[in-house]
């Protein structure tokens, strides 16, 4: 059995082979989806390749990858257009909610983005309440505009009525 030195090629990792794959998902610490990145045989051969997270870097897989990227990319396009135009949309719209309050116009309760989200569902505006960004549930009577997140680039302006019931 040789001993192993600290001149010795294994020592020092040179010698031994690299390679490339292309990412199937988001790895941490290694990189994204659809990236191709170098690694120790091993790792590509124990890891990332039986748990489906790459794919060996060939040119047909490569090609492969490149035609995904493509598709997404549209994917994505038309998304952000489709989430745009219920932007513009959502910006010349209001909603009133109508709300019981009690001494000093204070609401009883408070309106959250469930009831906000339901008030514009009543207006054939299909959002839902995770979408809706408020800071704190409203408590007060008065006009409020509201942020709707529709897509990570886009963010509309709903504006809401709070009146007394």
């Amino acid at each position: 059995m040789a001993v192993v030195g600290p001149g010795d090629d294994y020592a020092n990792n040179k010698g031994f082979s690299r390679m490339d794959v292309i990412l199937m998902q988001d790895v941490p610490s290694l990189g994204a989806q659809g990236a191709v990145v170098t690694v120790k045989p091993g790792y590509a051969r124990n890891y990332l390749l039986p748990q489906g997270l790459a794919q060996p870097a060939t040119p047909a897989n490569t090609r492969a990858i490149e035609a995904l990227k493509r598709k997404q990319a549209a994917q994505a396009a038309a998304a952000q257009a489709a989430a745009q135009q219920m932007a513009d949309r959502l910006a010349t719209l209001s909603c009133t909610i109508p709300a019981s309050v009690g001494e000093q116009e204070k609401l009883h309760g408070s309106v959250t983005t469930a009831d906000i989200a339901e008030a514009l569902q009543g207006q054939g505006i299909a959002v839902e309440k995770r979408q809706l960004v408020l800071e704190a549930p409203i408590t007060q009577l008065g006009v409020y505009k509201v942020p709707v997140k529709l897509h990570p680039q886009v963010t509309a302006t709903v504006k809401v009525w709070i009146v007394k019931a």
